[in-house]
């Protein structure tokens, strides 16, 4: 435990620790955020019918330029009661039903209509079933969908929807307890006279899960007391899936979240990770909820909780992709060289380019707030110049 582990090993380790959670079915609505729990398979072909693309005139291809006499309409929901004949056009619209015999559509931008008479005023069509989306184009019944473990984004419930479902299989929602350790912290909008500070970090976390597909129960302030954070770690083991913990995970003589979790009969998984800000990061495992030890100064508990907190619950929540993903961006000034961790320095992202921030103190909110991205430097990296390419983490 008192070696540095490597950020990967670090996630990896973490993620084996930790079972998803059980599967439930809900509705379309409150699947949204969440991942398929298996294979959702359409139950219907889509679409069912040859479809219009286009608004304009159901015609047959070969009697182009007409004339056609226009026996009726077929709208949306609708369809023409018989099939076309012989130099017989019918009115159609975007999503009506192609009536049997017609296999192309006369878009109305280039169609002339007088009276019944119909002929082509424009090129018309230049090939059979223009215009025209065919049975299955969309997908067929029986096809997956969705696969197990992907995201249900606003875009996959209307597949889904569209398919013929209506509930979802998913994890149920992680349920999150986080306790915010120390002596010097009160809470927000009380008087911080001397050493005292406001304790930041439950409300941050609280935000940064918020849009997250969980339960968060903040336990507020606990003090730096043995007796105290054990009950606390006692009270919030029984209901929650992971125990996030902020401060006293570090070796100081009131850092005393190791040694309540030792008493309580924790098993300690890791302590220490090679990354900055953020060393001190411990994993374990108090009965069946997963402890994660976040450092007390906000900027390192951010920055540890988007590579292991939100990638811990979206592993609860079945993801076959946890981790973050990260993304190409171009520097518009110089980074240091880095040592034995892999750093994390906040920056913003403008004119296309990535620009480092002012103030990458680990307790330096302001440059936090600023950022929109985390630049990720791996160990040992000699310093990154203007117009290099570095990897980045999105804050969105």
């Amino acid at each position: 435990m008192t070696g540095l582990l490597p950020v990967a090993e670090a996630q990896a380790r973490m993620l084996a620790l930790a079972a998803v959670c059980t599967v439930e079915s809900v509705s379309l609505i409150d699947a949204v955020g969440r991942y398929a729990a298996e294979d959702v398979r359409a139950r219907r072909t889509q679409p069912a019918l040859p479809l219009s693309a286009m608004d304009g005139y159901a015609i047959r291809f070969a009697e182009r330029p007409g004339p056609w006499t226009v026996i009726g309409e077929s709208a949306a929901g609708g369809g023409l009661d018989r099939a076309l004949g012989t130099g017989e056009a019918a009115r159609i619209f975007t999503g009506a039903p192609v009536p049997q015999g017609a296999d192309a559509i006369l878009i109305q931008e280039e169609a002339s209509r007088d009276g019944d008479r119909l002929t082509m005023s424009g090129e018309g069509p230049k090939a059979i079933a223009e215009f025209i989306r065919p049975v299955g184009g969309d997908f067929a019944e029986g096809e997956t969908l969705i696969a197990a473990g992907a995201l249900f984004n606003p875009a996959a419930i209307a597949l889904a929807a569209s398919g013929g479902h209506a509930t979802l299989p998913v994890r149920r929602r992680p349920r999150v307890a986080i306790l915010s350790t120390g002596d010097e912290l009160v809470p927000p909008g009380e008087p911080t006279p001397g050493s005292l500070l406001p304790a930041s970090n439950g409300p941050m976390l609280a935000g940064l899960l918020a849009p997250l597909a969980c339960s968060v129960t903040d336990h507020g302030i606990v003090r730096d007391d043995l007796g105290a954070i054990g009950a606390a770690f006692a009270t919030a083991a029984g209901n929650s899936d992971i125990i996030v913990t902020t401060g006293g995970a570090s070796v100081g003589d009131h850092d005393l979240v190791l040694p309540a979790l030792q008493a309580a009969g924790a098993t300690i998984d890791f302590w220490k990770v090679a990354m900055k800000p953020g060393k001190p990061v411990m994993i374990a495992r108090l009965g069946d909820a997963i402890v994660l030890g976040l450092p007390g100064n906000p900027v390192s508990a951010f920055v540890t909780a988007t590579l292991f907190l939100k990638p811990l619950i979206a592993h609860l929540l079945g993801s076959n992709s946890p981790l973050p993903r990260c993304v190409t961006g171009i520097l518009a000034a110089g980074l240091p060289a880095t040592g034995v961790r892999a750093e994390y320095p906040r920056a913003r992202l403008a004119d296309g380019l990535v620009h480092p921030l002012m103030g990458q103190d680990s307790a330096g909110l302001s440059a936090l707030a600023a950022a929109d991205h985390l630049v990720v430097r791996p160990p040992h990296a000699p310093p990154a110049l203007v117009g290099d390419a570095v990897e980045l983490l999105s804050l969105a």
